[in-house]
């Protein structure tokens, strides 16, 4: 499993995870399904949406990228959407599955994303000297 170096592992702040620690050898990948995205939804589960959202754009822009360890519960609140697969046939139970960001659909979604003045998702939230 590829472990994307610098990536945020959660959201600031808070208990959502965005990677995993290790692979699940026992039991493979878990599939990533299209979750649905009710407007009911906590305004902390949309902030969290957002957050992963400019962490991948930020991370990986418009180029293919491997799941690795991305986790699958957070993909796939993305996914079939903002997250489309970048193969055919597409494995959604695989850690080495690719993966892109549909731009315009990811930019609609999440215009503050996108934005000239949207903060740096990759950047630390500690600092070193504490």
């Amino acid at each position: 499993m590829l472990k994307h170096r610098g990536f945020p592992g959660r959201m600031p702040g808070t208990d959502f995870q965005f990677t995993i620690r290790r692979a699940n050898v026992k039991e493979g990948a878990t599939k990533l399904i299209r979750r649905e995205r009710f407007k009911d939804r906590k305004s902390l589960d949309r902030a969290a949406d957002a957050a992963f959202m400019a962490a991948l754009w930020q991370y990986f822009g418009e180029e293919t990228f491997e799941r690795g360890n991305l986790d699958a519960g957070r993909l796939s609140w993305l996914f079939g959407r903002e997250v489309v697969p970048a193969e055919d046939p597409f494995d959604p139970s695989s850690y080495e599955a690719l993966l892109k960001i549909d731009v315009k659909r990811a930019e609609a979604a999440f215009p503050e994303v996108f934005a000239p003045d949207a903060p740096d998702a990759l950047e630390s939230d500690w600092d070193e000297d504490e």
